[in-house]
């Protein structure tokens, strides 16, 4: 067999991911390397992700790396994972999740609600900043670019009174009380996280040489609760660049999957949600639900809007 060569974007994070699934494969005897890729969405920081094009910002370089042969395998926060794969690729599989909430972070303040009005809250996604602005109007959301350890910076530089970022991420590198005081999971009934948010996705050619041993990192429950968050966003036709909330949740009897889309500004949602069994169509059950609402003017609206952020 060929050198494995794990493709991985450069920060701490994203090494974090590819370095976990580097020693999942050697306990299966298989020895990799890592090789960093930047993406387009690590080059341009200065500008909001939905400015600079929202779909696969974060994996196209990594695609094509892919597709050229260069690197075996990519390691993605599934998050950030268009739900349409270029053809010839795959998601070989998808890990156990890490917490999927959304979490606050605050030198100064416990939770969104003891913000002060007009308090300055650094997020880079629009899915955040449009339900904190629907849970509080007067606070003001600030787009918040770079990778963790630049978003604690500017954090603890007192840029912000609060920054937003996934609970998973917080877990992974450790980020404790010792490194900022307030750290609150958000619940997922009061902020909706973004698909597949918690997981890692690892991307492969569909002839990939060790493709049944990447199968066997695939959790079972991660993959139907994502699979089916990521159907309900490919039905919506939608990306990074919109707000778009949706999370699921299996027990091994039912499925709850709960959704929200908005405009940024938070003035106007559609929120709703499905239970059903794992043979139902909850997905397709959901949009339709949520397309009886409205969904597809309030969509539009939302790109409008985001055309003039």
């Amino acid at each position: 067999m060929s050198k494995v060569v794990i493709g991985s974007r450069g920060s701490v994070l994203a090494l974090w991911q590819a370095n976990f699934i580097k020693d999942k494969l050697a306990d299966f005897g298989i020895s990799c390397e890592i090789k960093i890729v930047k993406t387009t969405g690590d080059k341009i920081l200065d500008a909001p992700l939905s400015k600079i094009g929202g779909k696969g910002l974060f994996t196209k370089e990594l695609e094509e790396l892919l597709l050229k042969r260069e690197i075996t395998l990519a390691v993605h926060s599934l998050k950030d994972v268009p739900v349409v794969l270029p053809k010839g690729l795959i998601l070989a599989s998808i890990t156990k999740r890490e917490d999927v909430r959304d979490c606050f972070l605050s030198h100064k303040f416990q939770d969104i609600e003891s913000l002060p009005k007009g308090a300055k809250v650094g997020t880079t996604s629009l899915r955040r900043a449009m339900q904190l602005k629907y849970m509080r109007s007067d606070l003001e959301t600030i787009s918040l670019r770079g990778n963790v350890q630049t978003r604690l910076k500017k954090l603890h530089l007192g840029e912000f009174d609060a920054i937003i970022l996934a609970k998973a991420g917080v877990n992974r590198l450790g980020i404790s009380e010792s490194d900022v005081r307030f750290i609150t999971p958000i619940g997922v009934e009061s902020m909706i996280p973004a698909m597949g948010q918690g997981a890692l996705g690892i991307e492969c050619r569909a002839d990939c040489a060790i493709l049944e041993v990447l199968q066997k990192l695939n959790d079972e429950v991660a993959s139907i609760e994502c699979g089916l968050e990521r159907e309900f966003v490919r039905l919506l036709d939608g990306g990074c660049q919109v707000p778009i909330g949706v999370h699921a949740n299996y027990n091994g009897d039912k499925i709850e999957l709960n959704a929200v889309i908005g405009l940024p500004n938070g003035a106007e949602i559609i929120k709703d949600s499905i239970i059903g069994g794992r043979a139902e169509n909850l997905a397709l059950k959901l949009f339709q639900k949520v397309e009886k609402k409205g969904v597809k003017e309030l969509l539009k609206k939302a790109f409008e809007m985001i055309d003039f952020l």
